[in-house]
């Protein structure tokens, strides 16, 4: 199919590029950016005056529920939520229910998303078998299955004996390991340590229970080498020993969530379920440190941590209540806000969501490492159209995920997805179309 996009405000922080043009695609791949030959005849085209026309986002943190939690989330559910937030390619976690530890679960999981011709899914391997922290995954038959890294998901590896084995390992064939830096024991209570958790009766988990942990890690990828991304930073202290360790030369990298990027153990006001999260909400100034490390490129890329949790396990008293919640369609808006809120530009706001998350991926994406995340010529053809002036109110009844608990249920936010392209097929289109606004 031949889709023409007419007039749109074209950005990719990869290239730099910002300027109004079009763009041309045919069987799956990008044949014309800025100008387009009149020779062009498309099947469809899309008008994209005053939207901006941006590279696929690319989330390196979402569960999709299958197998195993599909009275959480469906895969046809959360993927059409993916795309409805303009999210072309994702990462998911091992932790499913049989985790993805042996290559025939992942196989049937790219199998079943790649049926449903959306998103595209990028599978991590279970760093141990069953996540059980004592025996290595088969990694190099788990990497032929479709994997990009492996990971403990949120189950401490309390044994460094074997994670130095599975940076050892992981160092002599170029696989990364993706690793969420908090303390086995430490890191048991419900919210984080201080004031409000103390108000509260809350079992605390201390900033110590992080920094801790990235002393571990930092040593073991000193003396193995090998590539570690650092998954949903959580305190000022912590980043603070990231930011030495990126000055060191170590290879590392790093994300944070969107719901550490705006909220603190404030918003959790009386027991609010809904904002039962790990890593738990820290306070104000761990915040803050966030968002400029965010800005200044300390922290690599912006995620969703999309994790559907059902009626039944969030209408519970706090600290039973399952951690987690909805982000697949928030995920551009929030980043549009923190822009917005910090001064940190568009441009910023897109390069967290596109080009730094292919950097992290790096070779894992195969053939598409040199266009995932880029306008290109000549590129894969996933392409998000939003308008960045629209704003919307965040309510359950209009997320397509399954799960519909959100701690920013309520909220007012920037920008709406109008398309999105995955391949070059629409794989969504916003219902109505709203006229453009102007500044």
């Amino acid at each position: 199919m031949k889709i023409l996009i007419k007039n749109g405000r074209l950005l990719d922080p990869a290239s730099q590029t910002d300027r109004v043009g079009d763009v041309a695609i045919a069987a799956g791949r990008i044949v014309a950016l800025g100008a387009v030959s009149a020779d062009f005849h498309p099947n469809r085209t899309i008008d994209a005056q005053g939207l901006v026309v941006a590279p696929g986002l690319v989330d390196l943190a979402a569960r999709l529920r299958e197998p195993g939690h599909e009275h959480e989330g469906m895969l046809e559910s959360e993927m059409a939520a993916a795309v409805a937030g303009g999210i072309t390619s994702l990462v998911c976690p091992p932790d499913t229910d049989p985790p993805l530890d042996e290559p025939g679960l992942v196989e049937m999981l790219k199998f079943r998303a790649r049926n449903l011709n959306q998103a595209r899914v990028y599978p991590l391997g279970a760093l141990t078998r069953q996540l059980a922290g004592t025996t290595l995954t088969e990694m190099a038959e788990l990497t032929e299955a479709g994997c990009v890294g492996f990971s403990q998901a949120e189950v401490a590896l309390a044994d460094t004996q074997v994670l130095l084995r599975a940076l050892q390992y992981a160092a002599t064939f170029g696989y990364s390991v993706w690793l969420r830096p908090q303390d086995a024991y430490l890191g048991r209570g419900v919210a984080a340590s201080g004031p409000v958790a103390t108000r509260l009766g809350l079992s605390g988990v201390p900033v110590v229970a992080e920094t801790i942990a990235l002393h571990t890690i930092f040593e073991l990828v000193r003396a193995t080498g090998a590539r570690v991304h650092l998954c949903r930073l959580s305190s000022a202290a912590g980043l603070a020993l990231v930011r030495a360790a990126k000055d060191e030369g170590l290879p590392i990298t790093c994300d944070v969530s969107i719901n550490h990027l705006h909220l603190t153990d404030v918003d959790i006001g009386y027991f609010n379920a809904d904002m039962r999260l790990t890593p738990p909400l820290r306070q104000q100034r761990d915040r803050d440190a966030i968002r400029q490390g965010l800005a200044d490129g300390t922290i690599d890329a912006l995620v969703s941590d999309h994790t559907p949790v059902d009626d039944d396990q969030k209408t519970l008293p706090f600290g039973e209540a399952e951690p987690g919640a909805t982000g697949l369609e928030l995920l551009l808006s929030l980043a549009l806000q923190w822009a917005e809120d910090s001064g940190a530009g568009l441009m910023r706001a897109l390069a967290v969501l596109t080009s730094e998350p292919v950097r992290v991926l790096g070779e894992a994406l195969g053939s598409l490492a040199s266009s995932t995340g880029r306008l290109v010529e000549g590129g894969v053809a996933d392409v998000c159209i939003f308008d960045p002036l629209a704003r919307w109110q965040v309510r359950p009844e209009v997320l397509r995920s399954q799960g519909r608990h959100t701690p920013f249920n309520g909220y007012e936010l920037p920008g709406r997805v109008r398309y999105t392209l995955v391949g070059g097929q629409l794989a969504y289109e916003a219902a109505e179309r709203h006229a453009p606004t102007t500044a």
